[in-house]
């Protein structure tokens, strides 16, 4: 493989960062203005090395070809939303046609997205072009992009980067391992004080020692966190063996008669009994099996889990139990004695008032009841109003939940609405890992992502990353009264018309335009996969109220021109400002900016 390393180039970061325009090979790059997709005719497909950037570290990018580039050059300009802060040319092409690579190192702000876009020059015309989104923060949980794992038997080298490499590629910077353990109440297997080679996990899938300790590395490199993940209050029926006592349940009855438990399938290892998160002993106990979960392998934090609300429960004195206010003080426990990263999940937001207030690092919400599309938005604002907006959010919502019963395909259009509101309102979506969720039960695969959607969500984590300092950074509701003469506009989600809502930070008005003109139904979880693909709309009009004096009007979308920023025409008299979208199939982000 040939490699086109630009350590220093770039016409310099610091000359260029600020200018009006860059200029690479004669070609001035804020010039070349995108008015049509892709030909999708030479490149193949763009890639970093890492999920996340430290402020100062270099981008490693690498680039394939559908065929072999027999002359021309790359341009690339590198964007941070709108504006084009530095670009280089690349004029050395791989000779065999399989992949070059090089380098950037963007500016020293932390906490920022970029766009880098790649175009391919042939004859002085620009004949294709890649994007892709690049994340500089020095913590993961300011943007969380959650992803998972559930699989670990024995396994290749090869076959686990690839998996890694996938999850890369969509820029998750945190994996939660799902049910890798050995016994809830004991989660690390050791053998003659060692970490043992393999142990049953529930469902008496075995896993591997080496897969786990493998998938932590590779992330590791990657700049991805490595989640471990179990219940804060679960143990087996034998539990009283390994030193768990029947005294710290959780029961149904104030005598302490029944213990509490979640029934599993006859064929798995045991059904899960519940304990006291407040009883001091239990968290005693199962803190310090933790302990030997970071002692033992590297994983960077602890994802916890309820089981939301269980009713009217006691202790074993008969002290009835409020649940979700046993939460904070376990997580402030572990915090203090663990000293990593942790998450709880609040599901269907119970507890999530308490959980906002204690040292997690983002906010995860398991949404059941909540079944339309505005519940997502409403969530997200809600944990916003929780943490004192200070907490970004991850929804589990788990897509297609009746199709996945049996084998099939994740239905496309039922996804992306779904990802459309969500980081539209701020938020992020844990739904990949070795393929997608549609159950609770993360190891389900009953149903394979189509090519068109996988392809469709590598841009929408794209836009998800390079415009993450509009969507998830500080923005606020905003007021909004917009309409259109062209297409039915609505503050609320409804069928048949386009959903607007704003949001609002400095000098910005944020406008989020999703298409719900042919939407069949408005329930997020399509779950029989009968969510209709909707038309692209063409040229709307689209008037706004605004009394603020405007400077510029653009727009991004992840359905359009793989997420790279358009400018609009526009034009603002008596209050009103007018402008014209150049299309709309899924969702639009249409950015306001005033004068100071």
């Amino acid at each position: 493989m040939i490699r086109n390393i630009w350590l220093t180039g770039l016409l310099g970061v610091a000359t260029v960062f600020g200018m009006a325009g860059c200029e690479a090979n004669g070609v001035r790059t804020e010039d070349i203005r995108i008015t049509q997709e892709s030909s999708r005719e030479w490149l193949r497909a763009l890639h970093t090395d890492k999920a996340r950037y430290a402020p100062g570290e270099p981008v490693r990018f690498s680039l394939s070809f559908r065929q072999q580039p027999a002359d021309g050059e790359l341009h690339v300009r590198y964007k941070h939303l709108n504006e084009v802060i530095a670009a280089q040319k690349i004029t050395q092409l791989a000779s065999d046609g399989a992949m070059i690579s090089w380098e950037w190192e963007p500016p020293e702000a932390d906490y920022t997205g970029y766009m880098a876009e790649v175009f391919y020059e042939r004859g002085g015309v620009i004949v294709d072009q890649q994007n892709i989104g690049v994340d500089v923060s020095s913590d993961w949980s300011r943007f969380p992009r959650y992803g998972y794992l559930a699989e670990y038997p024995e396994m290749s080298a090869e076959e686990q980067q690839a998996i890694v490499d996938r999850l890369n590629r969509f820029h998750l910077n945190g994996i939660q391992f799902y049910d890798w353990k050995n016994k809830h109440h004991r989660p690390v297997k050791l053998v003659d004080g060692k970490l043992a080679e393999s142990w049953p996990d529930i469902a008496n899938r075995q896993v591997s020692r080496d897969t786990v300790l493998r998938y932590i590395e590779l992330l590791h490199e990657r700049g991805i966190k490595a989640m471990h993940y179990n219940l804060i209050f679960g143990s087996y029926e034998d539990a009283e063996l390994d030193g768990v006592r029947r005294e710290w349940g959780l029961f149904m009855d104030m005598e302490g008669g029944v213990q509490d438990k979640h029934p599993l399938p006859s064929s798995w290892a045991s059904d899960i009994m519940l304990n006291n998160p407040a009883n001091q002993e239990w968290q005693e106990y199962i803190i310090g099996q933790h302990r030997d979960v970071f002692t033992y392998l590297p994983f960077d934090g602890w994802h916890m889990d309820q089981l939301g609300d269980r009713g009217v429960r006691w202790d074993f004195e008969g002290n009835r139990v409020h649940l979700d206010q046993t939460y904070r003080p376990f997580i402030e426990r572990a915090k203090e004695e663990l000293g990593v990263s942790i998450v709880l999940n609040a599901v269907d937001q119970y507890g999530q008032p308490h959980i906002a207030q204690a040292p997690v690092d983002f906010l995860y919400t398991e949404v059941w009841s909540m079944k339309h599309y505005r519940n997502l938005k409403d969530i997200i604002e809600t944990n916003w109003n929780y943490s004192g907006y200070r907490l970004n959010s991850v929804l589990a919502a788990y897509m297609n939940y009746a199709l996945a019963d049996g084998r099939g395909e994740f239905n496309t259009p039922g996804v992306l609405l779904t990802d459309a509101v969500i980081f539209a309102s701020g938020g992020a979506h844990i739904e990949l890992g070795e393929s997608m969720l549609g159950k609770e039960y993360f190891p389900n695969r009953n149903l394979t992502v189509p090519d068109l959607l996988y392809e469709r969500l590598v841009h929408y984590y794209d836009f998800l990353v390079a415009y993450q300092n509009l969507l998830r950074d500080g923005v606020k509701p905003a007021g909004l009264d917009v309409a259109s003469d062209d297409i039915a506009v609505s503050d609320r989600a409804e069928r048949g018309a386009v959903w607007a809502f704003a949001r609002e930070k400095e000098d910005r008005l944020i406008v989020h335009l999703i298409n719900f003109t042919d939407a069949v139904h408005m329930d997020w979880q399509d779950s029989h996969g009968m969510q209709t693909e909707p038309a692209v709309r063409t040229d709307l009009r689209i008037r706004l109220e605004t009394s603020r004096e405007v400077s510029r009007v653009w727009m991004a979308s992840p359905d359009r021109l793989q997420g790279s920023a358009q400018p609009l025409d526009f034009r603002q008299n008596d209050g009103n400002l007018e402008f014209t979208l150049p299309s709309l199939k899924y969702w639009d982000m249409v950015v306001v900016e005033y004068n100071g």
